[in-house]
């Protein structure tokens, strides 16, 4: 279980979240298998995605983010609902790369500098929204930042970490985002810009043993931050074996009873590994629908 909390200031110029996602990020990696650089790169984007998915005014609504900049690990997804719920996968989540000369993980370098984020919003009604910007690092927390700024117009600041253990555990995860809101002037963009240089990273927060509302407080240390809501996360698939037969049933008769051909027909959900096998009679049924 994660936590995610969401605070603004007394003036009411600055809105930020913050969050702790070690259990979830720990959950994906257990899933997916992740080498190190993987789990970073899957683990900021569950938490940046986190985020979008908990501004989301709708119930029902939900947000997609794809990161691919043509590195080796190819796409890294997410998906959150509203309360902040999430899940997601990568392409090749076994992709080893050295470290950079700092010594970090180069997530970059693992997701390519050359492609798009796409950020995708359900709001359960009507057509989604796409927004779709250029990557600026690969890094994943300024690339989000970069689509704020550029798809919704939002001036912000993301921050984002996962920090791995040498055996490939999750020692701690989590982030923040802030946002501008419409009443912030100059010296309030000053302000959080001179407070940003002076933070910590979120994993060293973490490290630290400070909750989501202890970063929102540190980060912003020259601003008078108020609770307004927080909300426990986890990492929460949305499959079961009625979508993946709605799904077969969608691929057409013709198809089905190729599949019932076979001694048994097995589908595995990309964001879970969850899987479902259905026998050549239960397929047949699936052509009656």
């Amino acid at each position: 279980m994660g936590k995610i909390v969401r605070t603004i200031s007394t003036d009411g110029a600055v809105m930020m979240m913050a969050s702790d996602t070690t259990d979830i990020v720990a959950e994906a990696a257990g899933i997916h298998g992740t080498s190190k650089v993987c789990t970073a790169a899957l683990g900021r984007l569950l938490t940046g995605t986190s985020f979008l998915g908990y501004r989301l005014k709708e119930d029902n609504g939900s947000v997609t983010v794809r990161i691919n900049g043509k590195g080796p690990c190819g796409s890294v997804i997410a998906v959150s609902d509203s309360r902040g719920y999430v899940r997601g996968y990568v392409t090749d989540p076994k992709v080893e790369l050295p470290l950079k000369a700092n010594g970090k993980l180069d997530v970059g370098g693992a997701v390519g500098r050359n492609g798009f984020l796409t950020v995708m919003k359900d709001f359960g009604v009507g057509d989604p929204y796409t927004g779709q910007t250029a990557i600026v690092s690969g890094e994943i927390a300024e690339d989000i930042t970069a689509y704020m700024a550029e798809s919704e117009q939002i001036p912000s600041a993301c921050g984002l970490g996962v920090l791995v253990n040498t055996d490939k555990s999750v020692a701690c995860a989590g982030g923040y985002l802030i946002q501008l809101l419409p009443s912030a002037d100059e010296s309030t963009i000053t302000a959080v810009e001179e407070c940003l240089k002076k933070s910590k990273t979120p994993t060293a927060m973490l490290a630290e043993g400070m909750t989501p509302y202890d970063m929102c407080r540190s980060v912003l240390s020259s601003f008078d931050m108020e609770f307004l809501d927080e909300n426990d996360i986890y990492f929460r698939c949305s499959c079961s074996r009625d979508k993946v037969e709605k799904a077969l049933i969608s691929a057409g008769e013709e198809n089905l009873r190729d599949m019932a051909k076979d001694p048994e027909t097995s589908v595995t959900c990309q964001f879970c590994c969850k899987k479902y096998s259905f026998t050549p009679d239960e397929i047949l049924k699936l052509i009656e629908y």
